[in-house]
């Protein structure tokens, strides 16, 4: 199998590690250490409904948003761990 279907490579594709690299390079020229963090999904916040290990007592369900809409106020972040 080969991926050809859409085209050559994309003209700008090095833009954004450029970019990226100015920085990196200042502070590690500075003596300052440089972490890379990839995030893949992000999680909204607040009383949606999510799958869990918590079982609440029968008959006495938690209440949860009907819609998963980002909460204005408390916003999506990205789940820490592995």
């Amino acid at each position: 199998m080969r991926q050809t279907r859409e085209g050559g490579p994309h003209s700008d594709r090095n833009a954004p590690f450029s970019w990226i690299n100015q920085p990196v390079t200042a502070f590690q020229t500075a003596g300052q250490p440089v972490i890379s963090v990839d995030t893949k999904k992000k999680e909204i916040i607040g009383d949606f409904a999510q799958k869990g290990r918590e079982w609440p007592p029968q008959g006495q369900p938690d209440p949860v948003r009907v819609h998963a809409f980002i909460d204005p106020e408390l916003g999506q972040v990205a789940p820490d761990g592995v």
